[in-house]
């Protein structure tokens, strides 16, 4: 698959707001992102982040997935195993949430398919996402996530057992996307870079 070298500068930049806050996390990259080590990773932590090349397979939606270091992880795959903690997943990665002509009615996409493992909510993209905005966003909604403890109404709103709180993620990807459409001004372009991404579920 073609090199993503953004996703590199998008782990970084997320490990710095997670240190920031003390959130431990386990990060996989080149090699260590093998098809077993991410299986292993979603079945211990409450929370996932993937940064990979996916494919959505329209005809057989089960073996739509994520390609890794020695294969492709298909949704198939993901929802065989139990994932007891399984809370939000953030899928930064393109067309993770497009539809599908043939079956306009259905929801047949990743996203879908990582609510249907467990995941409560789900971060993922309609179309192709600009590998060089990709880290901005990222930041900027962990930063939202991990600052914003408290609701609109003031309310408690709670962290998930990792640390994230996960009932905040509509609202800091609302914040991401609304800082880098300020940043980026009202040009077609602008609005390529930011209305991709989607947050599904609660």
């Amino acid at each position: 698959m073609p090199a993503i070298p953004g996703t590199k500068t998008e782990m970084k930049s997320m490990q710095l707001v997670l240190d920031k806050h003390k959130i431990s996390y386990t990060a996989m990259e080149d090699k260590e992102a093998t098809l077993e080590a991410v299986l292993v990773g979603l079945k211990s932590n409450a929370s996932v982040h993937l940064a990979y090349h996916a494919i959505q397979d329209t005809r057989e939606p089960l073996r739509s997935g994520f390609y890794l270091h020695d294969g492709r992880l298909e949704l198939a795959e993901i929802m065989k195993k139990p994932l007891p903690r399984a809370q939000s997943a953030f899928l930064s990665a393109c067309q993770t949430s497009a539809g599908n002509e043939s079956l306009s009615e259905e929801a047949v996409h990743l996203a879908a398919g990582m609510l249907a493992a467990g995941y409560q909510g789900v971060i993922a993209t309609m179309w192709s996402i600009w590998d060089n905005y990709g880290p901005v966003v990222v930041k900027d909604f962990y930063d939202s996530l991990l600052s914003g403890a408290l609701g609109e109404e003031g309310e408690d709103v709670g962290h998930g057992d990792d640390g994230l709180d996960n009932t905040g993620g509509a609202r800091s990807l609302h914040f991401a996307t609304k800082r880098l459409r300020k940043s980026l001004g009202t040009s077609e372009a602008s609005f390529l870079a930011w209305v991709p991404y989607v947050h599904v579920g609660f």
